[in-house]
């Protein structure tokens, strides 16, 4: 077994461990403080969790909205209609379903950082429909891409058609990263 390089781990790669460690179990009659070669990892700390959107009351005024990056808002008809017939092709996804809101926040954000950063355009977004029909992330997430700092890397998004996930999945189009 190799040591441990000086690499640190992903926001998205400390997710899927702390997934992946909290479902394993331990032998019948052992335990890991026993066992020998194995240290004991305390994880990670999840990024913070997502700032909850001011209330209608505390709305910024219309002199503060001009200062403010732009936010992203519906694809345009023609690309949508693009990217659903196939014809635009969707360059990266993520897969969001299961995920608490702190851990869905951070993964978004670490991909869309990537794929931003590797000049990619459209990507989809699932989230899932929910249990109830309203689903949490299915409801978070494009709030989520009005505030900072999804909004300096999102340009717009909308609803996919329904051969990609159709309510529980949004297409995003990337801003363009600079100097392109």
């Amino acid at each position: 077994m190799s040591r441990r390089s000086g690499r640190q781990l992903t926001a998205e790669d400390r997710i899927l461990w702390r997934r992946v460690a909290e479902s394993v179990r331990p032998l019948h009659g052992a335990s890991l403080d026993e066992m020998e070669g194995f240290e004991k990892v305390e994880p990670a700390p999840l990024p913070s969790a997502p700032p909850q959107l001011a209330s209608a009351e505390s709305a910024p005024t219309p002199s503060s909205r001009r200062t403010a990056t732009p936010r992203p808002t519906g694809l345009d008809h023609k690309t949508h209609g693009k990217i659903a017939r196939g014809r635009l092709s969707i360059e990266a996804r993520i897969d969001l379903h299961g995920m608490t809101q702190a851990e869905a926040h951070g993964l978004l954000l670490s991909f869309l950082h990537q794929a931003h950063a590797s000049g990619l355009r459209h990507v989809l977004v699932i989230t899932g429909k929910g249990r109830t029909g309203g689903g949490v992330l299915r409801q978070a997430v494009p709030q989520w891409l009005r505030t900072a700092p999804f909004n300096g890397l999102v340009g717009a998004h909308a609803p996919a058609a329904r051969h990609h996930g159709g309510e529980g999945a949004l297409y995003l189009r990337l801003r363009r990263a600079r100097g392109e």
